[in-house]
């Protein structure tokens, strides 16, 4: 699948490897409302192209999901900064 790497130079894998780094960046640094969102862009950064249609949960499922996504931050990051700003479209 990462066959293309072997092809490459050094400097075009320090481009790739700076590329994929940004891209970890932003994503990592993504914070309030602007953790719950799907993220094509970060995904379009792999060499094969394809545009998966994600299944997506009818409402209660997704609820529960976002549930505990939440209360999983509340258990890996318990002194993060809370905020109750809302959604702002």
């Amino acid at each position: 699948m990462d066959e293309d790497l072997t092809r490459m130079t050094r400097e075009e894998l320090l481009d790739e490897v700076s590329k994929l780094r940004q891209a970890i960046r932003e994503h990592r640094d993504c914070s309030g409302h602007d953790l719950c969102w799907h993220h094509p862009a970060l995904w379009s950064l792999l060499p094969e192209k394809s545009d998966p249609v994600p299944v997506v949960p009818e409402w209660p499922a997704f609820m529960r999901g976002c549930i505990r996504y939440r209360q999983s931050l509340d258990e890996q990051a318990p002194d993060a900064p809370r905020s109750d700003e809302p959604y702002r479209k």
